[in-house]
């Protein structure tokens, strides 16, 4: 099959999904068009499906026996963003708006879909589908994993892809090893005690002790972690006190952590704990944190970025496949897929300055060049092809 030219025929009919899911937007697990759209396109295409984590939906086309198995993700739901672009396909939801392109890839995946099960008597093996809900809250990736998602047949290797205003429509963007940051959510506790503001010495001030415990926490990247292998840590609401002449008894914290590698990860969040429980007590209060963990890294392997680079070279040309300097520390829940089985994930080049198509994922006028939208679509079949032909 020419890849190429049969993506080229699909092109409008992933651009008509893509825009229909546009104008229909819905928020983490609350995706129930959207899902219902994708179980249609895919009973008209002739592919199994099964619902899976309320709004999700798992698809499967099954090659020759023996082979291996290749599941490719897609993610579904939409952000709180008002849309500020007028275009045709403009979201419909008061509120609500597709502000970081999960609309193009599960079109993308669609059109994958179409073709993939054309020649699926020549397949060397399985490939799932996995149109996943909730990446932007929750991690919807989870509940799937949970629910089986990965076995039978077990998944050996999976892939995806994200749309990119950072890069040109045409181009991808691939990264060995840490790609994306994990994230701990954080809230610390200071406690100490009332009194009057014109006896200092009778209370124990928690916004004294809290002012002390910020300045220390912000030395734990500075002088506690390798600059080779750095961490953000964001401390974004305080909230403590009644009045400005009453000595405040608590104080509140809320931030978070984002490191590349479970190593930092848990070395910081144990020295944010030490500070705030020894400075506190160190000046007679009580200190504590509170952690809930939210995605782990995504650590990309090297042989699935292998054959992204090939796929991509063989369409885009050398040129357009851009090596990614630096990992982000924005999270990306497609390391929970990642960990059980070889991940290989990139960045699908989405921007046209003639167009005006520049603005950044998670703003109210993002929009993509749907032209990207054919381009996703051939690097993943290729994808799928050379990782079940063991290339």
């Amino acid at each position: 099959m020419d890849i190429k030219s049969r993506a080229m025929d699909i092109k409008d009919w992933v651009i008509g999904i893509r825009r229909d899911f546009h104008m229909h937007p819905e928020l983490g697990f609350e995706e129930y068009r959207t899902r219902d759209k994708i179980i249609e396109n895919l009973k008209e295409i002739g592919i199994e499906y099964r619902i899976v984590a309320n709004t999700g939906v798992v698809g499967i086309i099954r090659g020759k026996e023996g082979g291996k198995t290749v599941a490719l993700r897609a993610d579904m739901d939409a952000l709180p963003i008002k849309e500020k672009n007028d275009v045709l396909y403009k979201s419909k939801v008061e509120g609500k708006m597709h502000a970081c392109g999960h609309d193009a890839h599960s079109a993308i995946l669609l059109g994958v879909s179409r073709i993939l099960n054309d020649i699926k008597d020549e397949l060397k093996g399985n490939v799932k589908l996995f149109f996943q809900p909730a990446e932007e809250t929750t991690g919807g990736a989870k509940p799937m994993i949970e629910q089986g998602v990965l076995e039978n047949p077990k998944v050996d290797g999976i892939f995806g892809l994200h749309v990119d205003n950072g890069l040109d429509a045409g181009q991808i963007g691939i990264r060995y090893g840490q790609m994306n940051a994990a994230s701990d959510m954080i809230k610390i506790i200071i406690e100490g005690k009332n009194s009057h503001g014109a006896y200092p010495d009778l209370g124990v001030d928690a916004i004294a002790i809290a002012a002390y415990v910020i300045t220390a926490i912000q030395t734990i990247i500075s002088r506690n972690t390798d600059p080779r292998n750095s961490g953000v840590i964001s401390l974004g609401v305080i909230n403590g006190g009644y009045a400005g002449n009453i000595i405040a008894d608590r104080v509140e914290i809320e931030g978070i952590v984002r490191t590349l590698d479970e190593e930092t990860r848990e070395r910081t969040i144990e020295r944010i704990k030490n500070i705030v429980e020894k400075v506190a007590e160190s000046m007679g209060g009580k200190g504590e944190i509170k952690r809930r963990k939210s995605y782990n890294a995504l650590i990309n392997d090297d042989k699935m970025v292998d054959i992204i680079k090939q796929s991509g070279e063989g369409f885009l040309e050398k040129k357009n496949v851009i090596k990614i300097k630096y990992p982000s520390f924005g999270v990306e829940d497609f390391s929970f897929f990642s960990e059980k089985c070889s991940g290989g994930f990139f960045l699908l080049g989405s921007k046209n300055e003639e167009k005006n198509i520049v603005y950044r994922n998670h703003t109210p006028k993002f929009d993509i060049d749907e032209d990207c939208l054919v381009y996703g679509v051939m690097v993943q079949v290729q994808n799928v092809l050379n990782f079940l032909n063991g290339n």
